[in-house]
């Protein structure tokens, strides 16, 4: 090992890691006293003398309260886990936990990825041997970089990894056609002369960096349709609930469409059958080997997109 790395380890306090995790999941300096049975003063000096020794800051100050920075997160992420860790081998030394305690799985989600379809693609990782799984969803870049940081076993996004993520895999899983939905009436209005009938619809549309934004880019263009754009939304969850009050058609893989009309109480305007999503799983693995990546990869293939 370089000589390099256990100077920067001892330099982590880890005193001083545990009161800014303290802070940080308590949300406030004021409650962190409680629990950690320490004076306000001295908490404070102990995390700025971690921020000092990071060369970061990990709060900022918000009206009254305190909240994480970006590089905050980051490490609150980390000694959570490490905590969580430590957690569990205090209760394995206890005798509280036995040798079957379930592994923990940590999947990131892309945020462009619609939720149902994400339920679908993780089902089969509940049902392969004992699992934990932690989902994280987050923006596709930032879950990467936690996957080659080796804290998440998994990515599902929409897209193969780019070019700068060099030490990833990306596994297609499969690939869906879309179709256009909308609460009862709007549907039922659209339905009529579809996909022409698009010209002028409300639509509620993905943000513009995601990979179904850009395909239904291309298609309004090559059709020459101009809907009239009601909101863009980055949280895919969010869009389908604004299309279930009426406020626009929106776009959802054809795979999931009978979970899509019952969730949110939707109709069918039509197919688009030239739009596709792609479904992904980006991992550390050239060939996938952990048994719950594998069942996921399997049965998407198998069931899914069959």
């Amino acid at each position: 090992m370089s000589p390099t790395a256990p100077r920067s380890l001892n330099a982590l306090n880890f005193q001083h890691l545990l009161y800014f995790w303290t802070v940080a999941r308590e949300g406030s300096v004021v409650r962190a006293t409680k629990v950690l049975h320490l004076a306000q003063p001295t908490i404070s000096g102990q995390v700025r003398a971690l921020e000092r020794s990071l060369g970061e800051k990990l709060f900022e100050r918000r009206g009254r309260g305190l909240v994480l920075t970006d590089v905050g997160q980051i490490v609150f992420r980390y000694a959570d886990e490490m905590f969580g860790v430590g957690r569990e081998m205090q209760e394995v030394l206890a005798g509280r936990a036995t040798a079957d305690r379930p592994a923990r799985f940590a999947v990131g989600v892309a945020d462009s990825l619609p939720k149902l379809s994400t339920y679908r693609l993780l089902e089969p990782a509940l049902s392969v041997g004992t699992y934990r799984l932690l989902i994280r969803v987050g923006k596709t870049d930032s879950l990467l970089a936690e996957l080659e940081a080796h804290t998440l076993d998994l990515v599902l996004t929409d897209a193969p990894a780019t070019t700068g993520h060099l030490h990833t895999f990306s596994h297609l899983l499969g690939e869906s056609t879309v179709s256009i939905f909308g609460a009862q009436q709007l549907a039922a209005r659209y339905r009529r002369g579809f996909p022409q009938s698009l010209q002028g619809a409300p639509f509620l549309l993905h943000a513009p960096n995601t990979a179904m934004r850009r395909s239904l880019d291309q298609w309004f263009a090559d059709a020459r349709v101009q809907p009239r754009i009601v909101a863009e939304v980055e949280d895919v969850g969010l869009l389908q609930e604004f299309g279930r009050e009426g406020l626009g058609l929106f776009a959802a893989p054809t795979v999931v469409q009978s979970r899509i009309r019952a969730a949110y109480n939707v109709r069918l305007a039509g197919h688009l059958p030239r739009v596709r999503e792609q479904f992904y799983a980006i991992s550390m693995e050239r060939r996938l080997t952990h048994p719950a990546v594998v069942s996921i990869r399997d049965s998407a293939k198998r069931e899914l997109f069959r």
